[in-house]
């Protein structure tokens, strides 16, 4: 049984830094998560993804969060961070960690690629 964990968000101002944590049980075969988020009354809107190391670990990004967001994991792929700096009110949501043990082709993965889903984390940025 695969669970993720999210952990890290809060309340900032714009144009603070968050760091986001996502700890990764059961993860046996897990080759990428990425990072959600999730508005009220929008879809899920992809933000970042990495792949394992054994796969060449590919990192994407959403244009929306391109130099302003990082995605990170350890080695062994059971932790995966989203660094997230000059936050904007837009930003605020949902924060949602998701896991495969499938690898997508070459584009930025959308929600309905990932099997696994953390429960979210909230963040707020006000202004």
């Amino acid at each position: 049984q695969v669970q993720l964990v999210e952990s890290g968000g809060g309340l900032v101002q714009a144009g603070d830094s968050l760091s986001l944590s996502c700890k990764i049980a059961g993860g046996t075969f897990i080759y990428a998560v990425g990072w959600f988020r999730q508005a009220p009354g929008a879809e899920y809107e992809f933000l970042a993804s990495i792949n394992s190391e054994n796969i060449g670990g590919i990192l994407r990004y959403a244009d929306s969060v391109k130099g302003r967001f990082t995605i990170s994991r350890n080695n062994a792929m059971t932790t995966v961070y989203l660094q997230m700096n000059s936050l904007k009110p837009e930003d605020t949501a949902v924060y949602y960690c998701a896991a495969s043990r499938l690898v997508v082709g070459d584009r930025n993965p959308i929600a309905p690629d990932y099997d696994y889903w953390g429960q979210g984390t909230q963040v707020t940025v006000s202004s």
